[in-house]
């Protein structure tokens, strides 16, 4: 009773411990969505305020660029070296983007130097973030126990939650100490300098992770070129793999990074309305995430996945319009939490599923290459496509269309992914011949 109480207590603190450099990505991928009018005033000045907002939201998506090669280079890193190490890397690269964009001065200060430096902090984080989430998915699903790896695996997106509800209080609290003028002037960097202190804490946690032990029973380790061929070789389940993730990274900014934004500049409502709903976003996301894990566990995860993409294909449109005919705090909160369930439900099964899919001696590049393209090429830019289709449209009710493009593409995947005999069912391919020991 006591070995097995000591067990499951190692495996708590094991999550903890792997989840920790996923709290400060989000922590600070977060802070930039919420803070993004006021970036823009001090880093993008323009006559023009949606012109100042879209150059932010770009700079924000720029950093989403930098991940694909990120899951290539990092990804085949961690494959080749061990999980441990990896993530320790990715920790590094990440924290000094974070320390740049906090400290950088303002564009009223050393002129056209301050964007450059705040992009180069974004490429940056973009380029960790490329397998931040791939290398602590994969470390999850390999110490997971059996018949569970979907409520373990769901602990990497749940850490994210506890990052955005943290960001949340500490928005709020300055809204309500610190006065509008003083936020603008340099308020906002508050939280960036709390990211930028934790980072030593989150370096001692790594640090005393162990290796995997599936990794460490492996007998043959991939080359970057063996790595690069197989990857190559199966192309076709990196794209079902992406397309499966645009579902999960379009609404994930869409109900939280672009909440804060949406509601305050769309809506009108008031700050701390629009930072009151992530907080319970974030909440919505912490218990779902793990439950529909756990669901997708016991019935599967096709099921899971083909009912929480046809749900938003239904609704997400239409919620978004009944929420901008009757604005006020309270419909707003009702909207977010109905596609925070949709998010957290797709998720819960789609994560562990992107682990099972991929060839398992290519396990982090394969799934970083397939996150970190849809997140790059549809994700990322969801603020900025949000804010461009509302501008163009005139309908504020436009991110609905957006989220509901992303619903479809999971669909697809999930049909192709999941039809009898396929790829899901056969079980990964084995590495690519050149790649064989």
């Amino acid at each position: 009773m006591q070995n097995t109480k000591a067990a499951r207590a190692s495996k708590i603190s094991t999550v903890l411990r792997v989840t920790s450099g996923n709290f400060l990505e989000m922590f600070d991928f977060f802070l930039y969505g919420f803070y993004a009018t006021y970036i823009s005033k001090t880093f993008f000045p323009s006559d023009n305020e949606y012109a100042s907002l879209i150059l932010t939201f770009a700079t924000f998506g720029a950093g989403f660029l930098m991940r694909p090669l990120g899951a290539v280079l990092l990804g085949s890193y961690i494959d080749r070296i061990g999980r441990r190490q990896g993530l320790i890397v990715t920790l590094g690269i990440m924290a000094f983007g974070t320390i740049l964009i906090a400290f950088v001065p303002g564009y009223a200060t050393i002129g056209i130097a301050a964007p450059i430096l705040v992009l180069i902090g974004r490429l940056l984080q973009g380029f960790s973030a490329g397998v931040e989430l791939g290398g602590v998915s994969v470390y999850l699903a390999e110490m997971a126990t059996p018949g569970h790896k979907g409520f373990y695996v769901s602990w990497q997106s749940a850490s994210q939650q506890v990052a955005i509800m943290a960001s949340s209080v500490i928005g709020y609290l300055l809204s309500q100490w610190l006065l509008p003028a003083d936020i603008n002037a340099w308020g906002w960097r508050i939280p960036f300098f709390i990211g930028c202190m934790i980072i030593p804490v989150i370096f001692m946690i790594r640090r005393s992770l162990q290796e995997t032990e599936e990794f460490l029973a492996r007998k043959h380790h991939p080359t970057f070129k063996e790595i690069v061929s197989s990857i190559a070789h199966n192309w076709r389940i990196v794209i079902a793999g992406m397309m499966m993730v645009v579902m999960t990274t379009v609404s994930f900014y869409l109900i939280t990074v672009y909440t804060p934004t949406f509601g305050k500049s769309v809506l009108q409502l008031s700050s701390a309305d629009s930072l009151l709903t992530t907080f319970c976003v974030g909440m919505s996301n912490f218990f779902w995430l793990p439950v529909m894990g756990a669901v997708s566990d016991r019935f599967g995860r096709r099921p899971v996945l083909l009912t929480f993409t046809v749900l938003p294909i239904l609704t997400a449109y239409p919620i978004l319009s009944w929420l901008v005919a009757n604005v006020s705090f309270e419909n707003l909160l009702v909207t977010e939490l109905w596609l925070s369930f949709m998010y957290a439900s797709y998720n819960g099964a789609a994560v562990v599923a992107l682990t099972e899919v991929m060839p398992k001696h290519v396990r982090t590049v394969g799934f970083s290459l397939a996150y970190s393209l849809a997140t790059a090429v549809f994700g990322g830019f969801t603020p900025m496509i949000s804010t461009w289709l509302i501008e163009t449209s005139g309908d504020k009710a436009a991110p609905g269309y957006w989220m509901t493009f992303a619903a479809v593409c999971g669909l697809i995947s999930t049909v192709i992914l999941y039809h009898r005999g396929g790829i899901a069912e056969r079980g990964a391919p084995a590495l690519a011949p050149q790649g064989q020991a």
